[in-house]
């Protein structure tokens, strides 16, 4: 991930665009000079609308940039088959392996262009081509995410086509990660028009789900022309001003090519190896090739410098570590008083050990017979040439060498050596012979990048004393060699040695990191111990031309311990655009973990930074941008970094100190850094409160402050001892928004699988909930375990909450909630085995629901018994017994869902077992498709227990089902009601895929919240009330809705729903709409419905409710149109089984909302005319073939009156469809 906020320039407000008036546009000049060019020619920015750029002209320094929020910015799909690109959104999408978020936003309602899956078995691309561009400067930069799981595409490849040539920028295929993905690439210097396209290669065997996102393109534009250039720049033909390093170049900086004509560069030596080696005729391990004669090497240049072409050439090796590729320049003269200026371009990809070094090699009797090396660059630099430039003054005659050395798959280039007037060549030496090997081997530095190992171990390993140590076990923060030789080039270090512990400045742009004395530097003209001798690192000037800012890297590292930190001092003196920051970098993703309070005084600062437990190999990057020019001194430094209690195996009494209200710290548990998700300490504040006091600290998951991209995160302990075989974990845990996805606990052992010990998905309300579980140990010396709190969210909405963290001996109570989801919840089968926890995703379960109750998926889990003949006879029992629960403090219900086989299984019964049994529930006879909800009340002033028993009919094919057991204060409500007190009763608030995965919500008007509430509830009419409710702001356009849904009820021939809501919408802006939907086998009957808007008070609703077989009642939350902020809320619902509704009387303090039949007589009249007169006249129509589209939301049962009523009139739904 890159650095977010202060890291980079802020991005401009993109304003919507019509395409109506995209051809209309007043060119402030030619429109072949200046549409799509990266300059705002027009003072609107107009000239660049069709190519990405909303809006006003962009801040200096800022991107063109195109998130498909508005629309495809141009950009077209070119594909030639069903496989091809639109524009898309996670939210927008029922199910698909494509991306749950887009990347401008990280919602599930940020737009991106995308490829769907791809049903065909013939191979095929979708190709995505970009407008029209023209005129790319040299710098120019283009940076897209992509987002495409690995055996999903076989290839994806980004190509530009200028003129008759097209150029592989890049391509790759695979692995990928499952999540977005950074892509960054450089186009050099493009004159005319050009195009880029991004493809996706799909095989038979792939799927195919690629999705593309926020394109954008960094210093593309070529300087404007000036009146007058500043002092000291260079004034071009075309009037643009450059910088005078920028003459004669090799790169056209001007646009007109002036700043590289021959008159102006007649005294530079350039070679490009076009033609041969030029002056540089000395040459061991360097090839002339191209990247049209290259090998099919992801690696390998896809263009040469001077002529940024495939058919360009260039030099290039791949030598190995310790026999580097060497490349001589002539003998020169010694330069005097002038410098001797080099420019040259390299290239650097494909291995992290990869490295270049320039080395003088002083000629004469007198002179040193050392080499010096004045530049090394090492590390993966990317598929891009690289600037660099070295001035050269020396008394003796002299030699330039070049070498470079790479490791497997990497490649080292060079390219475009340009020699300054002031290099003179000694008479008759231009044919001296290059030097022997000797000098390179001794010139050749330890550095961390490449441990040289002696000659007798193996390449790449490190030798110390009679060791030999494997470069996986260099820099792990475990010391293998006796003086620590493995561990002291990573990370640690004062600066005072040459190899600056292992930091390496991985800068391509005009900064750059080097180790410098602290008197000769920008700084505060000392070390930060005060030293004026002493060294640091420190931000300098550089020579490089692409991405500003500067970049220091460690070696591989890791694994690390979670009680790893980085100690250090820093100076930072910038513009509020500058900064100085540490990343983390491990694999693809990069992760901010500290960065520099805005400009300090300049002065030494000491701080320390938790990276915690990664896994290896991970880097640190030190990063940092100032502008260097201004006024001012501004710069950056870092000295004294030390890396402390890193090692995975260091640990501390805080390790184990599992028990915490996380008031002090987090005790034993850190953090995870599998994602960029966290988990986080934070104090209450707002709508945020803690569990111990209302007003401490807690752990808190939110994806979205700061923002991430991951799907989970972790909080572990270290590894624990086990005190006895059994221990019991109690927590609290807050679940509450309408996306909230699922929270785990745990349990790993080295060598074994992952224990699932709990768990609880969708939102549970704002409050917090007890819960625990029991752990299990076989108590041998050996024994290690680690608990895991694992949160998985399904979107952006809501958030996870921790508290009050337990541990005490012996095994937890039965708990008060029991899905099956991960366990058996401690349910014994008396040793019968009867009973079995199963899930039927598979498809071949031989007995049992299809689904369970809990997902409403296959894969979900649920107790069953087989009642068949030969598994459990006629009259035969079978028990399932709890553990032991804590006595109650009041009357409580208990509730379960049971499913019975269309086959007679026999009868369920219910008993509760508190010194004595008691039966409580039975129920007897044939099944059906439906999970049916039984409730009972329990009373028990002692440890008791439940006792659920089947007894078989003897019916083959049969069995009984349980599932979602649970213990709710107070008494049961009837079926269909329930006044939300202690919760939702029977209600199920499932997120639903099809409809957007959004969940209903419980909450009172009391507890502190993220979204807006009613101040009251209607059943205590105070702030201490609770009730049902939903926020439809984060529905956005697209028909989404939330479904709250009752228990299957039995048909009936006439009912009373009656229920209270609450909408909270702005006058005269779009609203939210409450609907009542019956939902049976044959469909949904919408038979109320309701748009409101700021009313501040219940509304009391009575509908009649028919139903020729069972149903259940759906109460949907949705939208009228766009989003506006505002909750619908529900309370003191009512199912009065075989009632007509009573029309209440009006009273001062609230509404009714149901139907008044005297004051729609005149009205239904009317209707029932009309009615009469759209039936003959749809029936007519019908016959001539019409109704082409039907919709499928409201499909209406049959037997069910398909109208709907509400008090604004009465209105026909949807067409239902007929048998008749």
């Amino acid at each position: 991930m890159r650095p977010p906020g202060p890291l980079l320039p802020a991005l401009v407000l993109l304003v919507a665009w019509s395409p109506g008036w995209a051809w209309l546009l007043d060119y402030c000049r030619s429109p072949s000079k200046a549409t799509c060019n990266f300059v705002c020619d027009c003072r609107d920015c107009s000239d660049e609308a069709q190519c990405g750029h909303h809006g006003a002209l962009p801040i200096p320094g800022t991107p063109f940039t195109c998130g498909f929020e508005q629309d495809t910015c141009g950009w077209q799909d070119i594909s030639t088959s069903g496989y091809s690109w639109l524009r898309d959104r996670a939210g927008a999408m029922l199910e698909g392996p494509g991306p749950h978020s887009d990347h401008t936003l990280g919602t599930d309602l940020g737009w991106y262009m995308a490829v769907g899956t791809h049903r065909g078995k013939e191979a095929s691309t979708a190709a995505l081509r970009s407008p029209v561009l023209q005129e790319a400067a040299p710098t120019c930069e283009l940076r897209l995410w992509y987002h495409a799981a690995s055996g999903d595409v076989a290839e994806l490849r980004l190509e530009l086509t200028h003129g008759t040539e097209t150029l592989t920028l890049w391509k790759s295929a695979g692995p990928w990660g499952p999540s977005w993905q950074e892509l960054v690439v450089t186009t050099g210097r493009i004159q005319g028009d050009f195009q880029v396209t991004f493809s996706a290669t799909r095989n038979a065997t792939h799927k195919g789900a690629v999705a593309v996102d926020d394109v954008e393109f960094w210093g593309c534009g070529l300087p404007a022309p000036q009146a007058s250039c500043p002092l000291g720049h260079h004034q071009c033909q075309n009037k643009a001003c450059i910088e005078p390093h920028q003459l004669c170049d090799r790169e056209d900086n001007c646009g007109d090519g002036s700043d590289e004509d021959l008159l102006t560069c007649s005294h530079h030596m350039a070679t490009d190896f076009e033609s041969g080696l030029g002056s540089w005729n000395h040459s061991e391990g360097w090839t002339r090739n191209h990247s049209a004669g290259g090998p099919e090497d992801l690696a390998w240049p896809n263009r040469d410098h001077s002529w940024n072409s495939a058919q360009g050439m260039f030099l290039v090796s791949v030598a190995k570590s310790g026999t580097p590729a060497v490349l001589s320049s002539p003998e020169f003269q010694a330069s005097g008083s002038h410098n001797c200026s080099l420019i040259f371009y390299y290239y650097l990809h494909g291995s992290e050990v990869g490295c270049l070094q320039l080395l003088l090699q002083m000629q004469g009797p007198s002179a040193p017979q050392d080499t010096v090396l004045l530049r090394r660059r090492c590390g993966e630099l990317g598929a891009a040439w690289v600037r660099d430039r070295i001035d050269i003054r020396s008394a003796h005659p002299f030699q330039i060498l070049l070498a470079g050395e790479t490791g497997p798959g990497g490649v080292v280039g060079l390219d475009d050596l340009i020699l300054s007037d002031h290099c003179r060549t000694a008479p008759g030496r231009s044919d001296l012979q290059s030097l022997p090997m000797g000098p390179w081997v001794q010139a050749l530095q330890p550095q961390p990048s490449s441990f040289h190992p002696q000659e007798v171990c193996e390449l790449g390993y490190l030798s110390c004393g009679d060791l030999c140590v494997p470069p996986e076990q260099l820099c792990d923060f475990q010391e293998q060699c006796p003086d620590g030789e493995d561990e002291q080039e990573c990370g640690t270090t004062d600066f005072e040695a040459a190899t600056a512990g292992g930091w390496e400045d991985a800068s391509v742009g005009q900064l750059q990191w080097q180790r410098v004395a602290a008197q000769e530097s920008r700084g505060p003209g000392r070390d930060a111990r005060g030293a004026a001798a002493g060294h640091f690192l420190s931000l300098q000037k550089a020579w490089g031309q692409l991405r500003p800012e500067a970049r220091a890297l460690t070696s591989p590292l890791g694994p690390s311990g979670p009680n790893c930190e980085l100690h250090m001092a820093y100076y930072f003196h910038s513009h509020p655009q500058g900064f100085l920051a540490l990343v983390v970098l491990q694999g693809s993703s990069r992760e901010l973990v500290w960065q520099a309070p805005s400009s300090s005084t300049g002065d030494w600062t000491v701080d320390k930074v938790l990276l915690g437990a990664r896994h290896r190999p991970f880097r640190l990057e030190f990063v940092s941008l100032v502008d260097w020019d201004s006024p001012g001194q501004q710069g950056a430094g870092v000295d004294n970094v030390t890396m402390r209690d890193c090692s995975p195996t260091a640990t501390t009494e805080k390790d184990q100190e599992v028990s915490c209200n996380f008031e002090r710290n987090t005790c034993g548990w850190h953090m995870g850094h599998f994602t960029d998700a966290h988990w986080r300490r934070i104090q209450s504040h707002g709508p945020g409160y803690d569990h111990t006091t209302g007003q401490g600290f807690f752990m808190l998951l939110d994806p979205t402050n700061p923002p991430a991209r991951g799907r989970g995160a972790h909080l572990l302990t270290g590894p624990q001892t086990p005190a006895t075989p059994k221990e019991c974990l109690s927590f609290w845990y807050h679940l509450y928004g309408p996306q909230i996805g699922t929270l785990r606990l745990i349990m790993r052992r080295d060598g074994e699988e992952d224990t699932l010990l709990w768990s609880r998905s969708g939102t549970h309300g704002n409050r917090w909930h007890q819960a625990w579980a029991t752990l299990h140990h076989q108590l041998e010396p050996s024994t290690k375990y680690q608990l895991l709190f694992e949160g998985l969210r399904d979107g952006y909405h809501g958030t996870m909450g921790l508290d009050d963290v337990a541990v005490r001996p012996g095994p937890c109570w039965a708990p008060r909630h029991c899905s099956f989801e991960d366990s058996a919840c401690g349910f014994s089968t008396g040793g019968q085995g009867l009973w079995k926890r199963q899930t039927n995703a598979s498809g071949h379960a031989l007995w049992g629901p299809q689904t369970d109750h809990t997902t409403e998926t296959a894969q979900g889990h649920y107790m069953v018994v087989d009642t068949s003949p030969i598994a459990l006879p006629q009259g035969h029992v079978a028990s399932l017994t709890s553990e032991e629960h804590q006595p109650l403090a009041q009357p409580t219900c208990l509730s379960f869902w049971y499913h019975l086989s269309l086959h007679n299984p026999g009868t369920l019964r219910v008993h509760v077992e508190e010194g004595k049994r008691r039966q409580v529930f039975s129920v007897y006879g044939h099944g059906g498709l439906a999970w049916r909800l039984g409730s009972v009340d329990v009373q028990a002033g002692q440890a008791w227990r439940v006792v659920f028993e089947a007894l078989a009919a003897g019916m083959e094919h049969s069995y009984i089902a349980l599932d979602d057991l649970s213990l709710q204060d107070g008494p049961c409500p009837r079926p269909g009601s329930c006044d939300f007190e202690s919760g939702l009763c029977g209600w199920s608030h499932l997120a639903w895929p099809g409809l957007g995965r959004y969940s209903w919500d419980w909450s009172g008007g009391d507890t502190p919240s993220r979204y807006p509430l009613p101040t009251v509830d209607h059943t205590l009419g105070t702030e201490a009330g609770h009730f049902a409710f939903f926020e439809t702001s984060v529905l956005g356009p697209g028909g989404q809705a939330a479904w709250l849904r009752s228990e299957p009820l039995p048909a009936t021939t006439a009912s009373c729903l009656r229920f209270w809501y609450h909408m909270g919408f702005p006058e005269h802006f779009y609203k939210g709409e409450l609907r009542v939907l019956l939902s049976s086998a044959q469909g949904q009957l919408a038979v109320w419905g309701k748009g409101g808007h700021l009313r501040h008070q219940w509304l009391e609703v009575q509908v009649e409710v028919t139903s020729t077989e069972e149903f259940q009642i759906v109460f949907e939350a949705t939208l009228g149109g766009q989003p506006a902020l505002g909750p619908i809320a529900l309370d003191d619902v009512e199912y009065l089984a075989g009632q007509h509704c009573q029309q209440p009387a009006l009273s001062q303090g609230g509404m009714t909302a149901s139907m008044m039949v005297p004051a729609l007589v005149g009205g239904a009249l009317l209707f029932l005319i009309l009615l009469v007169l759209l039936g003959l006249g749809g029936r007519h129509w019908l016959q001539k073939g019409g109704c082409p589209f039907r919709s499928n939301k409201d499909v209406a049962a049959l037997g069910f009156d398909n109208i709907l009523f509400n008090t604004d009139g009465v209105t026909l739904p949807a067409p239902a469809t007929s048998s008749s």
